[in-house]
């Protein structure tokens, strides 16, 4: 879910390559770490790592969450990766697929129910997000929903994801499903896009990009990322639709390469978890380990759940939806 860096489909970028291992000095210990995670938590998994003592001792490679979930599904355990941090809807369907991933060695206190072989890293979530100044200078009203960006006034001053290449559309495509139905959904969807026109955006952070170069007024992305760039005094804004404000989990998991699992893996899978999460919380705030707090004023008006699991193959069906709003 996760303002996520995502790449171009096709694209993989390497984060972070450091060689060596500590005392030991060989880099065939080396862990390699697969993420469709955002730079803030892709950062934050690294400081806790680091701390931990793993400096030098892991490559993260960065891909798109559809990308990412192709690799999965197709390469199971012959994946080049030791761990995974990838949305947990696809976590699960690649693991029915191809029963790839580990059961944790470790204690997993979350506050909902997860699968033995996931721990939720992240919950984000999806926010109308605001250029301040171009929603004054071209006499905007302040959308309070997502139908409202289906309104004519607004007219090539929107953008949003496209659900086959980022799950941030995810967010917007659940909310509206949940209020108004498939069909309604999908009449909404085709007039935001008509709003939209060239921008339908391939990454999960595009539609705040466009927002922040004043290219559109509104765009549809994740909350915290909006929240972020408030605070540090960029012309941006956020609203919590009314539909609500739908979430997606990310999860790590660990690769099950039989003789060959390295147990570095298992071991940065707890660090992640047990010296992450302060770091994470403070960008994601959703609560989602016994004993967590966050920040009120970060917490969003209107959190809601999907009524149905979250599943790859309700991703899909999503998906169609999406097509077929496109005309």
């Amino acid at each position: 879910m996760n303002f996520k860096k995502y790449l171009a489909l096709g694209t993989a970028l390497t984060l972070t390559l450091l060689a060596g291992c500590g005392s030991s000095g060989s880099g065939d210990d080396q862990i390699v770490i697969y993420s469709n995670a955002d730079e803030e938590a892709v950062t934050a998994m690294e400081n806790a790592l680091d701390a931990g003592g793993y400096e030098g001792k892991y490559i993260v490679q960065t891909y798109g969450t559809s990308e990412l979930g192709g690799k999965l599904l197709a390469e199971g355990t012959n994946l080049e990766a030791d761990l995974v941090t990838m949305s947990t809807f696809y976590l699960q369907s690649a693991q029915e697929q191809n029963n790839m991933f580990l059961p944790l060695d470790f204690e997993v206190n979350t506050l909902e129910e997860v699968p033995d072989y996931t721990a939720p890293i992240t919950s984000q979530e999806g926010a109308i997000i605001l250029n301040t100044e171009l929603m004054a200078s071209e006499n905007l009203p302040t959308p309070t929903c997502l139908k409202d960006l289906a309104d004519p006034v607004y007219a090539g001053q929107v953008a949003v994801t496209d659900i086959q290449s980022s799950s941030t559309a995810w967010l917007l495509i659940q909310a509206l499903v949940d209020a108004y139905g498939e069909d309604g959904a999908e009449e909404t969807l085709a007039a935001i896009y008509d709003n939209c026109g060239a921008h339908i955006e391939t990454s999960g952070s595009g539609p705040l990009k466009l927002c922040r170069a004043g290219e559109v007024a509104i765009g549809f992305g994740l909350r915290h990322q909006a929240v972020a760039d408030k605070a540090d005094g960029l012309p941006i804004d956020y609203v919590d639709p009314t539909e609500g404000n739908f979430s997606l989990t990310e999860s790590v998991a660990v690769l099950d390469k039989g003789e060959d699992t390295n147990p570095l893996a298992m071991e940065m899978a707890r660090c992640i978890i047990e010296n992450g999460r302060a770091e994470l919380i403070r960008t994601y705030p959703n609560p989602l380990y016994e004993g967590e707090t966050a920040d009120p004023a970060n917490q969003s008006d209107y959190p809601s759940i999907f009524d149905e699991p979250l599943t790859f193959e309700l991703f899909t069906a999503h998906q169609e939806l999406s097509e077929r709003a496109k005309g």
